[in-house]
C-alpha cells in the first residue's frame, strides 16, 4: 500500500517495511487548507471513546506558534473504508540530526481492537520513515493497566521510556480523573471531602462569584498565573502563548476561561479544555491577595458544573505525581484534586520508535539533559491548584 497525498500536495517518498516482511501502512495525510478536513478529523477525535484535546486540529495549530510543525492522519482499514484511527503528529528539527515527531495523547484508536492498534501504529512508522525522522514519541491517553496498549507498540518496535513518578515525562503519567457520568451536582458534591465541600460553601457565603471569561481578560488571568508561578516554583510560557490560545482554541469553541472575583477583584481563574464528552483542567491560577476566600475551589466546582450540564462523562484534573508520601512537594497538588472525588490514574506513558537509530542514539546524550532541566524546575515545590502544563 502507498501513502496517500500529504498536505503540500505530494506523495511523501516511498518507505521502507515497518518490519521484514510487512507491508508500509497506509494514511492520509489531510491538508490545512481545507475545512472539510478539519472536520472530518475533529469529527474522530470528538467521537473516540477516549478523545484527548491535544490530539485535535486547533492544538496543533496552537504548537505551530512554538516552533512545532503539525502533520494530520487517518488512518484506514486495509482495503479501505472509514477510517479506524487519527492522530496528530507535531515535527521539531533536532540540529545535526534530523526531524523529531511526538503524537501528545495519540494515536486516536481503538486500542482494544488489536488489529486497529497495529494498522494505526504501523502507519505512524511509515509516516516517520517517509519524514526520514530521527524518533517517533507517542504517550497514549489510556491507563496502564490496559496491557494490549503495550503489546501492541512493542508489536511495532516501541520501546518504553522509563521516567519517574512526577512530571519528568512530556505529558503527566500520572492523572487524576473525575467521574461525571449518571451523577448529579448533589452526587458530586456528596463523594467530595468534607473540606473541600466546606471550602466551595465558604466561598460563596465570602461573595467570591465565578464568571466566564472574555479575550479581554486573558492578561490579568495571565497575572495572576505569573503570581502563582512565583509563589509555588514552576515555569509557565509568555503571554503571547495564552492569548495564542484564546484566538486558536478557546475563542472557537474548544474551552473556555473562568474568572473567580470578589469585591471587584480578580481572585483566581481556570483554563478548561473540552472535546466530545469529556473536560480537562489545564491551567490554574490563584492571586497573591483572596486566597482565605478560596477562590480556586469556586472555580473548580463551576467547571465541574459546566461539564456536567454540558455532558461530559469526566472531568480530568490532569496531572499530579505518583508519589503520594504527605511530605512530598507535590503532595498538595493531588490532595486538592483528591478532595473533589477525582481518582489517580497511571497512564500508558511514554514510547519511542526509533527510525534512524545512530541518529537516535545521538539524540538520548542531548534530549535527557534538557528534559531533566525543565522537571527540575516544574517540580520546585507546585503546591495547591495549579495545573501541570501542557506541552
Amino acid at each position: 500500500m502507498t501513502p496517500r497525498t500529504g498536505a503540500a500536495g505530494r506523495a511523501p517518498r516511498p518507505v521502507r517495511p515497518v518490519a521484514e516482511g510487512v507491508p508500509a501502512a497506509e494514511y492520509e495525510v489531510l491538508a490545512a487548507a481545507r475545512e472539510g478536513d478539519r472536520e472530518r478529523f475533529d469529527g474522530f477525535v470528538a467521537a473516540a471513546a477516549q478523545p484527548e484535546f491535544l490530539q485535535t486540529w486547533a492544538w496543533g495549530e496552537l504548537k505551530a506558534t512554538t516552533g512545532w510543525r503539525p502533520h494530520r492522519l487517518l488512518v484506514p482499514p486495509p482495503g479501505g473504508g472509514p477510517a479506524v484511527a487519527a492522530c496528530s503528529v507535531l515535527e521539531r528539527g533536532l540540529p545535526g540530526l534530523g526531524p523529531l515527531l511526538y503524537a501528545p495523547r495519540g494515536p486516536i484508536v481503538d486500542w482494544d481492537r488489536p488489529g486497529h492498534a497495529d494498522v494505526a501504529l504501523g502507519a505512524l512508522v511509515s509516516f516517520a520513515r517517509a519524514r526520514r525522522a530521527v524518533a517517533l514519541k507517542v504517550d497514549p491517553g489510556v491507563p496502564a493497566a490496559r496491557v494490549a496498549v503495550g503489546a501492541a507498540l512493542r508489536r511495532q518496535g516501541f520501546r518504553a521510556i522509563e521516567g519517574g513518578l512526577s512530571f519528568e515525562g512530556v505529558q503527566p503519567r500520572f492523572q487524576m480523573p473525575l467521574p461525571l457520568g449518571g451523577r448529579d451536582e448533589a452526587a458530586l458534591l456528596g463523594a467530595m471531602h468534607p473540606k473541600t465541600r466546606y471550602n466551595i460553601r465558604l466561598a460563596g457565603r465570602r461573595g467570591v462569584s465565578v464568571r466566564t471569561g472574555a479575550a479581554a481578560d486573558i492578561g490579568p488571568f495571565y497575572d495572576i498565573l505569573l503570581q502563582t508561578a512565583r509563589r509555588d516554583g514552576f515555569l509557565v510560557r509568555g503571554r503571547t502563548y495564552f492569548e495564542a490560545m484564546w484566538r486558536r482554541c478557546l475563542e472557537p469553541g474548544l474551552g473556555f476561561l473562568l474568572l473567580a472575583e470578589a469585591g471587584g477583584a480578580l481572585l483566581a481563574g481556570a483554563i478548561v479544555f473540552r472535546v466530545g464528552r469529556v473536560g480537562w483542567y489545564l491551567y490554574g491560577a490563584t492571586a497573591d491577595r483572596g486566597r482565605e476566600h478560596m477562590p480556586a475551589y469556586a472555580v473548580q466546582w463551576a467547571a465541574i458544573r459546566r461539564c456536567l450540564a454540558e455532558g461530559c462523562d469526566v472531568y480530568d484534573f490532569r496531572g499530579v505525581s505518583g508519589e503520594l508520601r504527605e511530605d512530598h512537594p507535590l503532595y498538595g497538588l493531588y490532595r486538592f484534586k483528591k478532595g473533589f472525588g477525582a481518582e489517580l490514574v497511571e497512564l500508558a506513558g511514554e514510547w519511542d520508535r526509533p527510525v534512524r537509530p545512530l541518529a537516535y542514539l545521538a539524540a538520548q546524550h542531548a534530549l535527557p539533559l534538557a528534559r531533566r532541566a525543565m522537571a527540575a524546575l516544574r517540580r520546585g515545590g507546585v503546591r495547591g491548584p495549579a495545573a501541570a502544563p501542557a506541552e
